[in-house]
């Protein structure tokens, strides 16, 4: 059934490139999945439900590849964050996501665009927490202002970069060249001490959301970040340490992209994680559990 299901969204994501969001029918859909109406509804209750099923299905393959890249690094270190930038900008290139978005943003869809809206706050909360990893807890408070301007100049940069140039120059050299500009911001305006937004607006910009974004899978989220920072610290790279990673991001994954999480499931893996890890960490195991049962009874 899983496998059916990631086939009409796949299917769906290629007609969506093909002949736009509005275009496409949910008759065609059934048509290139080969499914009937009644297993399609069954799977989506609406087309914007399988818009929104198809950004989750690519943000969390994201999501697992930057903490890739992140797992036995420091996380203070830059080049990891632009390799995971770059990661990211060449996964939005090949699936073409940012079509679909433009499409939405101009549509009359409202619930859709919220969604854009929501999953655009995600990302700067996701960068905010790399440039505290990288800049250090003295220059929280202009963190977030530096943020909104590095991702307002990468997006320009790279819109007039295509624009101007009949072969435009790699990617992750505007993501470099951003990131240099944004060394020199950061110590500016932490001695200078200028601030326009405070970072714990972060908190205020999650209500809760219809489609699957819950404000409890926020602090789900920030929780899960912080009991992977926590495991990379007292765990050496090895066997244990990825064996924690991986019992933390499937419990993370079932719990939010699952629409009926597995209790049992998820109950049974938190006491694998608990019994062999948590005598290490145990704070943030603590509020991991506390982010868990939040979810479980939303």
């Amino acid at each position: 059934m899983k496998n059916r299901r990631q086939n009409v969204i796949d299917t769906a994501h290629k007609l969506f490139i093909e002949k736009g969001y509005q275009a496409t029918s949910i008759q065609d859909i059934l048509d290139g999945s080969g499914i009937s109406k009644g297993t399609f509804y069954n799977y989506f209750p609406s087309k914007g439900e399988l818009f929104i099923a198809i950004f989750r299905s690519f943000y969390k393959r994201i999501r697992h590849d930057r903490e890739k890249l992140l797992e036995g690094q420091d996380a203070a270190n830059i080049e990891i964050f632009i390799q995971q930038l770059e990661l990211q900008m060449m996964g939005n290139k090949q699936s073409k996501l940012l079509i679909l978005i433009e499409e939405v943003r101009v549509s009359n869809d409202e619930e859709l665009k919220q969604f854009i809206n929501q999953t655009l706050l995600l990302s700067l909360r996701w960068m905010h927490g790399r440039f505290l990893d990288i800049f250090g807890e003295s220059t929280k408070p202009y963190l977030l202002d530096c943020v909104i301007i590095f991702h307002s100049m990468m997006t320009h940069m790279n819109h007039f970069n295509h624009r101007a140039n009949a072969i435009p120059k790699p990617e992750i050299q505007i993501i470099r060249y951003c990131m240099n500009r944004m060394i020199q911001t950061v110590d500016e305006v932490a001695k200078s001490k200028e601030q326009i937004l405070d970072p714990e607006l972060l908190d205020t910009w999650f209500p809760q959301f219809e489609n699957h974004l819950y404000p409890c899978h926020n602090n789900l989220a920030n929780a899960t970040t912080e009991l992977k920072k926590a495991i990379h610290t007292v765990l050496p790279c090895g066997e244990n340490q990825t064996r924690a990673i991986e019992l933390i991001d499937f419990i993370q994954d079932e719990l939010m992209q699952s629409d009926t999480p597995r209790q049992f499931l998820i109950e049974s893996l938190l006491l694998s994680l608990k019994n062999q890890y948590s005598e290490h960490v145990q704070a943030y195991m603590e509020d991991f559990e506390e982010s868990i049962n939040a979810c479980l009874v939303q």
